[in-house]
């Protein structure tokens, strides 16, 4: 059980660990002064610790939390929420964003710009990810047996050479929002991370991945759910603080820094594989992101066709799988930024409500709850979010008024104390349900 844990674990780790994981750690590193600063901590307890107690919360229920949501809140919203989360971050932005982030990052500075290199790298990335995702079975074998550790061995290379090239932190302090409240700030990068929402898709293939095993006890079953949640937090968290503390020693120009339309992680990214490996290190780099963005574009194809298919039965897996790479190849090449416009207000509605699950199912889980109060917390989080979208994109005064009199609002998190009341009444109101998982009451 411990073997197939790790397995399950390095395969979810090599889906986790796309564009935006492998960009963040060295700016925070570089931003926060030090290393093991309140920045470098608050960046993992949020984008390590909330995305895996998602994850080993989801898996511990084999019906995941379509499953939860349905006993606590009602089948609709889970259908309803669950859709949204997997086209939000699958086909209309996350997919096709994978497969652009490699290209600018990795590829664009060998070819040049220009439609006609960006084609050619999208219809070899996603026919490569389309024909590796319409066989989910061979997932484990061959994202987590050969292209997790190929990229995995690559970032710990850069790591370990930089590390011995830059011996000399390049900030004596925090610089910025980190001279503030460093904690804080690192927290919230940590948290824009959005690495919860993919927790929810990801947990999918992790339940399917068990239904293969065929567990012999139910103790067998959370045991492997817990070592694939340690190996996914381990395994992060260990490259998360080596780029972090690349990014700490990397030597930035003044005048790069202070520029706000350059992305500091993938400065350090480029410019340090350039130093470290000469011209070679164009292709080091080309080759390091592309497999990081494409393990989780593989991941995201197969989640996103799984629900789906076992939602909507209309057509086969293969076929969603299929749909979701030809539309993904399409927005990466036609209007990406004007989805990105239209699906971002989605995102940013929806991430309050799946963190307030998350939340709801943990406390759950020790204390039983009132099924209507359960319910007042998820609407509470969903009234919060839609004020914040009304005011962000839709410049609706009244609405940023109400937002910017709670708590915690210039950090984006004005639903969080909120919700927390909700969920301290729900300990109180009648009608409570304890949070059993299918396994118990089978």
């Amino acid at each position: 059980m411990f073997k197939h844990g790790l397995q399950i674990g390095l395969l979810l780790f090599g889906m986790f660990f796309g564009a935006g994981n492998l960009i963040f750690p060295p700016s925070v590193g570089f931003m926060s002064g030090g290393m093991f600063t309140p920045a470098i901590l608050g960046f993992l307890l949020s984008g390590i610790g909330m995305p895996v107690i998602a994850l080993i919360i989801g898996t511990f229920n084999p019906g995941g939390f379509r499953a939860e949501m349905n006993r606590k809140i009602s089948p609709l919203f889970s259908l309803l929420l669950l859709s949204l989360i997997y086209l939000s971050i699958g086909p209309l932005m996350a997919i096709p964003r994978t497969a652009a982030t490699s290209f600018s990052i990795g590829v664009l500075p060998i070819t040049g710009g220009g439609a006609l290199p960006l084609a050619i790298f999208t219809i070899l990335y996603f026919a490569f990810a389309w024909w590796l995702a319409i066989t989910p079975t061979k997932l484990l074998a061959r994202l987590g047996k050969v292209l997790t550790p190929m990229f995995a061995v690559l970032i710990v290379v850069l790591m370990i050479t930089g590390l011995f090239a830059y011996t000399s932190t390049s900030l004596p302090a925090p610089l910025g929002k980190y001279s503030a409240s460093a904690f804080g700030t690192g927290f919230i990068e940590g948290y824009n991370t959005m690495d919860t929402l993919a927790s929810f898709a990801f947990c999918i293939l992790a339940l399917n991945e068990m239904r293969r095993i065929h567990f012999r006890s139910e103790r067998e079953h959370y045991t492997s759910v817990w070592m694939a949640g340690l190996a996914v937090a381990g395994l992060t968290g260990s490259l998360y603080l080596g780029l972090a503390l690349l990014g700490n020693h990397f030597p930035i120009p003044p005048e790069v820094y202070g520029d706000s339309h350059i992305n500091l992680g993938a400065y350090v990214l480029s410019q340090s594989s350039l130093q470290l490996f000469g011209p070679a290190g164009m292709y080091f780099l080309a080759v390091m992101v592309t497999l990081t963005c494409f393990t989780t574009t593989v991941g995201l194809i197969a989640a996103v066709s799984t629900f789906f298919y076992e939602e909507f039965p209309v057509m086969s897996y293969q076929r969603y799988a299929t749909l979701v790479s030809l539309v993904s190849l399409l927005l990466a090449n036609l209007g990406l930024n004007q989805i990105i416009k239209v699906s971002l207000p989605i995102l940013l509605f929806i991430y309050p409500i799946a963190i307030t699950i998350v939340l709801m199912t943990i406390l759950n889980k020790f204390a039983a709850l009132s099924r209507f109060g359960m319910r007042l917390t998820v609407a509470v989080a969903a009234l919060i979010s839609a004020l914040d979208i009304l005011h962000q994109f839709a410049g609706i005064d009244w609405a940023g008024a109400v937002i910017k009199s709670l708590p915690l609002h210039e950090s984006s998190l004005a639903w969080l104390l909120p919700v927390l009341a909700a969920l301290i009444l729900s300990l109180f109101l009648p009608g409570k349900i304890r949070g059993e998982t299918e396994l118990e009451l089978h």
